[in-house]
Formats: C-alpha cells, sequence, structure tokens
C-alpha cells in the first residue's frame, strides 16, 4: 500500500458496483465512506471531506438532479473536495453537465482498475481528468463557457511541433503512457516536452494546461 493513499468517497447506486470498485483499487487509493443517493452522499461528502469523490451520474434521491446535483449540494467544499464522475454513459449531456457543476474529470466504466487509481491520484493533485474519448467535447463546452478569445499566433510560436502534439494530448486527459504510445516516443521524452510547454506557456500543472488549451479551441 502507498505510504499516503489518497481517501476517497465513492458513490454509486448498486452497492455490487461500489464493492468491485473498492476491491479493484490500488494502495494508492483508501475509500474511507460509501453513499447510494443523492442525499446519503452529500451526507457522507460532508462528514468526511475526502480530497476525492468518485461519483456516478444517474443517481436516485435529492431534487432528481443526479451526480451534477451531489456537486452542486457540496459546492462549499470544493476549494478542497475534487470530484472524479465514473459512469457507463458517454452522453455529451451527462459529461457537460456534471463538469460544469464543479467536477474536476469524467472517466467510463471501462477504465481500467490501475488508470482508475491513478485517475484519483491526479485528480487529488490538481489535474482535470477525462477519458480521450470523451475530451474533445467536454473541453470545447468549456472553452465556449469560458468565452476566451483566439490565442493568438505568437503564444503557439513559443511550442515547438513536437510540444504542440504533446501539449494537445496532455490537455485532452491522455496519460504521459498513452501520449508515448501514440507518437512513438519514450515517456521520459513525454515528461521533458510537457515541462517545456508548462514553462514556456508559464503554467503550473496538467488542469491549468486543459482550461489553457480549451478555452484557445486548441483540442
Amino acid at each position: 500500500m502507498s505510504e499516503n493513499p489518497v481517501p476517497v468517497v465513492l458513490v454509486d447506486d448498486h452497492h455490487m458496483f461500489r464493492t468491485g470498485v473498492r476491491a479493484s483499487l490500488d494502495g494508492r487509493v483508501r475509500v474511507v465512506g460509501e453513499a447510494a443517493d443523492v442525499d446519503e452522499a452529500v451526507a457522507v461528502v460532508h462528514a468526511e471531506k475526502p480530497p476525492v469523490v468518485l461519483l456516478d451520474v444517474h443517481l436516485p434521491g435529492g431534487s432528481g438532479g443526479g451526480g451534477a446535483e451531489v456537486v452542486r449540494r457540496c459546492a462549499d467544499l470544493l476549494a478542497g473536495t475534487r470530484f472524479l464522475a465514473l459512469s457507463v454513459s458517454d452522453a455529451a449531456e451527462d459529461v457537460v453537465s456534471v463538469i460544469r457543476a464543479g467536477a474536476r474529470g469524467y472517466v467510463t466504466k471501462n477504465i481500467s482498475a490501475s488508470d482508475l487509481s491513478g485517475a484519483v491520484v491526479r485528480v487529488a493533485a490538481g489535474d482535470a481528468v477525462f477519458s480521450p474519448r470523451l475530451a474533445g467535447f467536454v473541453l470545447d463546452a468549456f472553452g465556449t463557457a469560458a468565452g476566451d478569445v483566439a490565442v493568438a499566433d505568437d503564444e503557439l510560436d513559443r511550442l515547438s511541433k513536437r510540444e504542440q502534439e504533446v501539449m494537445r494530448l496532455i490537455a485532452r486527459g491522455y496519460t504521459y503512457r498513452e501520449v508515448a504510445g501514440d507518437l512513438f516516443i519514450s515517456v521520459k521524452t513525454v515528461e521533458t516536452h510537457v515541462s517545456a510547454v508548462l514553462r514556456k506557456l508559464q503554467l503550473s500543472n496538467r488542469n491549468e494546461l486543459t482550461r489553457w488549451a480549451a478555452a484557445r479551441r486548441l483540442l
């Protein structure tokens, strides 16, 4: 087990699914609470105040708003608690609604156990995490909401062609390993490019990079 596993509250209305997720998460993550509906989720999250909440989108109870309602009713905790949606749905309206409510990421239930644990760790660290297949329309919706102007040519000119390729994939939620595989380079080279991108754009982390790229329609 990791020396400091990330405490997580797991919210899903199917007991068997919660049991499976709890058993599958590795030592980087520790489940400290569970809930099966909106009202129970709000109560448990406020009681535990975990760094991360794994949240299903479709939940019974409350006012019928599902996972997005849970996030909105926990708005007072968003400075320290981050919500990662975990759902079987890949419908645009489900993804965008929960992200707009304040969730920091969205992954589908076909994600591997190892990748899910990694996603929890990344969200706890401040990153935005999306299943790559979903990132395009999610980030497009964010960009529209942000109302930012298109990127000036000199901003992109700071980055080499390869750095731009790496930047787009990282901003879409790809792992370093996935970027390396797509571009046929080593993980170490990906790390070097990401460091260069963050330095040149004066950004601090992947979450800021995601928002920067989305607002400028670069994804």
